[in-house]
C-alpha cells in the first residue's frame, strides 16, 4: 500500500471517529439540548491545549 492512499484511510477514519456515533446521534443530542462529549470538552479547555490521544481505540466490553 502507497503512502497517499494508507494517508487518506488515515483521514478517512479520523473523520468517521470524530462523528463518534454518527451524524444521526449528533442531532438528536442536539434537539435534546445536549452537547456531545467533544463538544464539552472544547467548551471546557483553553484552546490548542487538549490533545486527544488513541482515537482509533475501541472496547471490547459488551456487557454493561
Amino acid at each position: 500500500m502507497d503512502r497517499e492512499k494508507r494517508l487518506a484511510q488515515l483521514k478517512a477514519g479520523r473523520a468517521e471517529a470524530l462523528l463518534g456515533g454518527g451524524e444521526k446521534r449528533i442531532i438528536s443530542q442536539h434537539k435534546k439540548g445536549k452537547l456531545t462529549a467533544r463538544e464539552r470538552i472544547k467548551l471546557l479547555v483553553d484552546p490548542d491545549s487538549f490533545e486527544e490521544f488513541d482515537m482509533f481505540v475501541t472496547h471490547r466490553c459488551a456487557d454493561f
